[in-house]
């Protein structure tokens, strides 16, 4: 990193107005003291709402491995169902440790389970939002985890990182805080590195090799692409030391705590956003050179012409990737046209749809409002 910064003006300035927060909870956090650990939490935000008016919002991790430690085993399983097992015995082990833990303060809590599917589909999204921010409203602190008994492997968030990014931009938060077992992301030398400019240039090759161990399932790995994709909506981001008492006060003052991540200087709106980071694709569109300098550099719509490769099988009006003919991922939007329909009419004009399909529904594949650039 070769600019001059100054790290403490950076977290005065990004975290000392914050008043809506989400702060996620690791796994290894939570097993290793499953009430001890809500308990101080809690202590700190009750306090924290009443000097700061805080809102907060919590995803917690845990169910699994309180549900395998309640089950007796000796480690956590691999098989699904066993998994799924854990989670149901372990849910209701970990929200009672929550709601003892904010009861000492007179605090109401509600627990909202989630998975893939919830946050994919459009209206469902708004719904947890809306009752997420009703939540909010009436003084009650939502404790929000993956509903890990009915979640599949090809659903699972990785950890709970990206489901609270996500979050994050569900309840139009001021910034996430990741509390975790390290001390935050460290350099090649293992020195800590304080501040994050650019996620891609200055954090994701340090997080590159970094794989979960044991009871978490997300490394930091995960916790860097939660970081770009809350970063992405204008939500600071840091990864703080959750074993340290009072970090998230610490983190909030400006404290040179952990790792901070300086949001994106131009603010991802919440629908694309959406399209960005909250549905999986449900096909890939390859398109030429041209079409890519279209969509990335002049902000135009995709257009029939510049397609090569329709890959999948999708319906009007669902997500799908844009990739270079080289298979970068560059892009992804609404399908206007049936996949079917779209295997015709690769390479066709405009002016031709009609009559290659017998009808025309759109001039675009993807209309540039309904496209988000990666």
């Amino acid at each position: 990193m070769t600019e001059t910064i100054d790290v403490a003006s950076h977290r005065r300035d990004l975290l000392a107005r914050a008043r809506r927060v989400v702060i996620k909870v690791g796994s290894r956090l939570l097993a290793e003291s499953p009430a001890a650990r809500p308990a101080a939490l809690a202590d700190e935000i009750a306090q924290l709402r009443a000097t700061r008016r805080l809102e907060v919002v919590i995803v917690s991790s845990g169910a699994i491995a309180l549900g395998v430690k309640v089950l007796g085993w000796n480690a956590r399983p691999t098989e699904l169902p066993r998994l799924q097992a854990a989670a149901a015995v372990g849910q209701n082990r970990l929200m009672q440790h929550w709601e003892h833990a904010f009861a000492a303060h007179h605090l109401v809590i509600g627990q909202v389970l989630l998975t893939h599917d919830d946050i994919a589909d459009r209206k469902r999204f708004l719904s947890a939002r809306h009752a997420l921010r009703a939540m909010l409203d009436v003084g009650a602190v939502p404790i929000i985890n993956e509903n890990d008994t009915v979640a599949v492997d090809e659903i699972k968030y990785g950890d709970n990182d990206i489901l609270a990014a996500l979050v994050g931009n569900l309840v139009s938060a001021d910034a996430l805080i990741i509390l975790t077992d390290v001390d935050g992301l460290r350099d090649g030398a293992g020195v800590r590195v304080p501040l994050v400019l650019d996620v891609d240039r200055d954090a994701a090759p340090l997080a590159g090799g970094s794989q979960a161990r044991g009871v978490g399932s997300g490394g930091m790995v995960s916790k860097v692409q939660a970081a770009k994709a809350a970063g992405n909506h204008g939500i600071a981001v840091a990864i703080a030391p959750g074993r340290q008492p009072g970090v998230i006060g610490a983190v909030l003052g400006g404290d040179d705590v952990g790792t901070l991540f300086v949001p994106a200087r131009t603010r991802m709106r919440s629908r694309k956003h959406w399209l960005a980071y909250g549905v999986r694709p449900a096909g890939r569109l390859v398109v030429d050179e041209g079409a890519r300098a279209a969509l990335a550099e002049k902000g135009r719509s995709l257009l029939p012409a510049g397609i090569l490769e329709v890959v999948g099988d999708f319906g009007l009006g669902d997500v799908v990737s844009v990739v270079t003919a080289e298979g970068t991922e560059f892009a992804r939007g609404l399908a206007g046209y049936h996949s079917d329909d779209l295997r015709r009419i690769r390479g066709v004009r405009t002016a031709d749809i009609e009559a290659t399909l017998g009808y025309k529904y759109l001039d675009e594949v993807i209309h540039r409002d309904d496209l988000v650039l990666l």
